[in-house]
């Protein structure tokens, strides 16, 4: 049975630092591959700028630790 509909928030609400980083420094992965053990990674052109766990109970879980994860390196590398 699906699950009822539930009013979602744009992205860039949700996850506003994910939303900063793709926009303007670099982009992010999810899953798994065969270069990595973790499930979500930030990158830039200068290569891994941080990388999370090797699961999470749910893909929000992810993108949460993921936007916290950016709002530190924003902070620490741009004073944003």
């Amino acid at each position: 049975m699906p699950e009822p509909h539930r009013r979602r928030l744009p992205v860039e609400q949700a996850y506003p630092r994910v939303a900063r980083w793709v926009q303007g420094y670099g982009w992010i992965e999810l899953g798994h591959d065969d270069m990595g053990r973790s499930f979500v990674r930030a990158l830039d052109d200068g290569g891994l700028v941080w990388e999370g766990a090797a699961s999470y109970a749910c893909v929000d879980d992810a993108l949460q630790a993921l936007d916290a994860a950016l709002a530190t390196w924003l902070r620490d590398h741009l004073d944003e």
